[in-house]
């Protein structure tokens, strides 16, 4: 997981009053900010910093966090995030070293992906309408016949030519 480090290409950085200010710049699916706001509440942001590829996220205490379109990237190892009462599986970062990150929701297979082939409970397979009998493909029509060569013995092309011309 690399992931570009520093100010924004322009040179800049602006800080943002609010997570949800953050999150729509970055173009961040809706679908993920319950999550995030439940991981920044967990550990404790004081601010929100725009580095261009990434939401920096300041915590009162250790390293900062990386948010990005799929991932929140700056964990320590030993640190565990609960998230609705369960730990989040962290990875090493490919990209900060020592650092851990998650990977949200949207990025991950769902759930009904994983499940092909079952049904939920109660729920019926749409039943497909009936489709009309297969027509037989149409066969091209008989090879047209220019004639035979009186010399070669030969088909003659559209032409009138053969063989032996």
């Amino acid at each position: 997981m690399n992931e570009v480090q520093g100010p924004t290409p322009a040179g800049t950085s602006r800080p943002y009053r609010s997570l949800a200010e953050a999150l729509r710049a970055h173009r961040i699916p809706v679908e993920n900010h319950a999550f995030i706001g439940a991981v920044t509440d967990a550990v404790g942001i004081i601010s929100y910093i725009d580095r261009g590829r990434y939401i920096e996220a300041l915590r009162r205490e250790g390293a900062p966090l990386h948010i990005g379109r799929t991932y929140i990237n700056g964990f320590a190892e030993d640190e565990q995030i609960l998230v609705g009462g369960r730990a989040l599986p962290l990875q090493p970062s490919e990209g900060r070293a020592p650092h851990f990150y998650v990977t949200q929701p949207s990025a991950l297979p769902s759930a009904t992906a994983r499940r092909t082939g079952t049904r939920t409970s109660g729920a019926r397979a749409a039943a497909k309408p009936a489709s009309a009998p297969r027509q037989p493909k149409a066969t091209p029509a008989a090879d047209r016949d220019y004639g035979v060569c009186d010399v070669c013995f030969m088909m003659k092309t559209p032409s009138g030519g053969c063989g032996c011309d």
